[in-house]
C-alpha cells in the first residue's frame, strides 16, 4: 500500500485585499495565513510518513509571483526533500505563462534538478520508487485549445465540433500513455482540469475561453486506481470506482468560498483497492452580513443587531446594507467601525435604494462621472445572481485595466522614442 497526500490550488499570494500588514513581519496577514496552512499540509505529510505528495496545480495566482512568495512556497516543499518524500508538482492554468507559451513558474524546480521533485508540465507517465513500493503517475497539466489544435484545424467548425475534436485528440494521447502502464503496479492520474460533473465556483468564470471541460467517463478508466484532480476549489468526490477527487483549495481565496470546507486528501493506494480520507484544515473564517434596512424605523439598531448575531472575531467580514436616502443620517459610521474592530479585516458596502425605483442604480445616474471599477462594483452589488462571483469579476477587471494601462504607457513610450529618433 502506497500512502499519498493529495493537495491542490494553494494560490500563494492571493487574497491580499482581505488582509492587513503585520507590523512585526511587514507581510500581508493573508499571505501568512496561506503559508501557515500550507505548512500544516507538509506537517501532516511528514508526521504520517507518506510515501508521496501530489500537488494538483495552481501554486500561485499567476506565473510570475514576487521572489518572496516563491521562496515561501519553496521553503515548505524543501521540507519534503529533507524528509526524503518525493513530490509531483502539476502545472495548473495559473502557473502557466501566457496560457502555456513561455513556460511555467514551477519549471524552475526541474531546471535546478531538485531531488525527488517532478514537474508535470506535459502529458507524461512516470514510474516512481517509494518506500512502500512502485507507483505510476500520469501527469495531465492544464490544457488549452491551442495545446492540442492548430488554428487551421478549427476553421469553419462550431464550438461543439471543436470540443469533440479536442476530446478525440486528447483521448488518443491518453490511450498512448495508458498502453505504457504496467498493469501490476498502482496508477494515479494527476490532472488539472474542469470535469463536467463537478460543482463550480469562480473557476468557471475565470477559465472561460481558456480551457475545455472533460466528461467524467473520460477519467473513470480501469487503468486508474486514483484520479487526483486540481482546479476546482470546492472539495468533492466525483466517483468512487475509481476515486475521482478534487481536494479543493487549501485556503479561502475570496468570499465566493465563504461556506466551503478546506483541506487535503490522504490516499491509501493499492492496485484495485484504494481508500481515501478528507482532512479538513483550520482556516480563517469569511463572513457576509447582509441587511435590508429600507423598511426599518431603527436602521442603526437593526444593523448592529445583525452584526451581533454573527461571530466575527478574527474573521474577514463584509457588511452589506441597503437604506433609503432619508435614512443615511441615521447610521453612525463611527459606531459601526468600532463594532467591527474585532474582525481581522472588514469592508462596508452601503447601498442607496430609491423607493420610487428600487431597481435603479443611483450610482450610475445619467451624467455622473464614475470610474469603471466603481461602476462595475455598483452594478454587481445589485445583482443577486452574481453575488458569489463579484470578487473574482472585480479582480479580473482590475487585471484587464492594469494591462490596458501598461499597453498605453508602452505605446506612448515607443512613440516618444520614435520622435526622438526623428
Amino acid at each position: 500500500m502506497v500512502k499519498i497526500l493529495h493537495l491542490s490550488d494553494i494560490h500563494l499570494g492571493s487574497g491580499f485585499a482581505h488582509g492587513k500588514i503585520n507590523p512585526e513581519t511587514g507581510l500581508n496577514t493573508r499571505l501568512e495565513d496561506f503559508v501557515a496552512t500550507l505548512a500544516r499540509c507538509i506537517d501532516r505529510a511528514i508526521s504520517e510518513s507518506v510515501d508521496l505528495v501530489l500537488f494538483g496545480g495552481d501554486a500561485f495566482p499567476d506565473a510570475t509571483p514576487p521572489p518572496y512568495i516563491q521562496q515561501a512556497f519553496a521553503r515548505q516543499f524543501r521540507r519534503l526533500v529533507d524528509a526524503d518524500i518525493p513530490a509531483v508538482l502539476l502545472v495548473g492554468n495559473h502557473d502557466q505563462h501566457s496560457q502555456g507559451v513561455g513556460g511555467a513558474s514551477l519549471c524552475i524546480y526541474r531546471t535546478l534538478c531538485v531531488p525527488n521533485v517532478i514537474v508535470g508540465d506535459r502529458l507524461e507517465t512516470y514510474r516512481l520508487q517509494t518506500r512502500s513500493g512502485d507507483v505510476q503517475i500520469i501527469t495531465l497539466p492544464w490544457l488549452t485549445r491551442s495545446t492540442l489544435l492548430t488554428r487551421p484545424e478549427t476553421e469553419g467548425l462550431s464550438m461543439s465540433d471543436v470540443g469533440h475534436l479536442l476530446l478525440d485528440r486528447l483521448r488518443v494521447a491518453m490511450e498512448g500513455e495508458i498502453r505504457k502502464l504496467d498493469p501490476e503496479i498502482p496508477t494515479v492520474l494527476l490532472a488539472h482540469l474542469m470535469v463536467d460533473a463537478a460543482h463550480y465556483g469562480a473557476e468557471r468564470f475565470l477559465a472561460v475561453g481558456k480551457g475545455f471541460t472533460i466528461p467524467l467517463e473520460f477519467l473513470t478508466r480501469d487503468a486508474f486506481d486514483y484520479v487526483a484532480l486540481g482546479h476546482v476549489h470546492r472539495h468533492q468526490i466525483l466517483s468512487e470506482d475509481p476515486f475521482v477527487v478534487y481536494p479543493g483549495s487549501i485556503e479561502r481565496v475570496d468570499f465566493s468560498e465563504e461556506h466551503e470546507e478546506k483541506g487535503f486528501v490522504l490516499v491509501d493506494l493499492e492496485r484495485g483497492s484504494t481508500a481515501i480520507e478528507f482532512c479538513p484544515l483550520p482556516v480563517r473564517s469569511f463572513c457576509t452580513i447582509e441587511v435590508d434596512l429600507t423598511e426599518s424605523d431603527t436602521p442603526q439598531a437593526d444593523l448592529l443587531n445583525a452584526i451581533a448575531k454573527r461571530d466575527i472575531t478574527d474573521a474577514v467580514v463584509r457588511v452589506i446594507y441597503q437604506v433609503r436616502p432619508e435614512q443615511i443620517d441615521l447610521i453612525d459610521d463611527a459606531i459601526l467601525h468600532e463594532t467591527l474592530e474585532v474582525a481581522h479585516t472588514y469592508t462596508i458596502q452601503a447601498g442607496l435604494i430609491s423607493q420610487m425605483s428600487r431597481s435603479r442604480l443611483p450610482e450610475l445616474g445619467v451624467g455622473s462621472a464614475i470610474a469603471p471599477l466603481d461602476a462595475l462594483q455598483a452594478y454587481l452589488a445589485n445583482r443577486e445572481d452574481l453575488k458569489l462571483l463579484a470578487e473574482p469579476i472585480l479582480e479580473a477587471a482590475k487585471a484587464l485595466l492594469a494591462q490596458e494601462e501598461f499597453y498605453i504607457e508602452t505605446e506612448a513610450g515607443v512613440e516618444e522614442t520614435q520622435l526622438r529618433l526623428l
